[in-house]
């Protein structure tokens, strides 16, 4: 596992905690990190972020618009 060291200027006041949160919201958004690898990332249970992802924008269903018709099509050839 890498580690990171950030300066941050003191006028932003971001605790540890939500930095990473920011950081594991955007890499999960991105698909660079699984939803447990996001969440281990910053301490939570999956569940927890799961719950914290709407405070960061971020959509729990993270699939690429060609990935979602696809499954969409799937499920209509299914009679789903």
């Amino acid at each position: 596992m890498k580690t990171l060291t950030l300066q941050l200027p003191d006028s932003l006041e971001l605790e540890d905690r939500e930095a990473k949160m920011l950081l594991a919201a955007k890499l999960y958004e991105q698909g660079k990190l699984s939803l447990g690898q996001a969440a281990d990332l910053v301490g939570y249970s999956k569940r927890t972020f799961m719950e914290l992802l709407a405070d960061y924008g971020v959509s729990v269903f993270n699939y690429p618009p060609d990935e979602l018709e696809s499954d969409m099509n799937n499920a209509e050839r299914n009679n789903l």
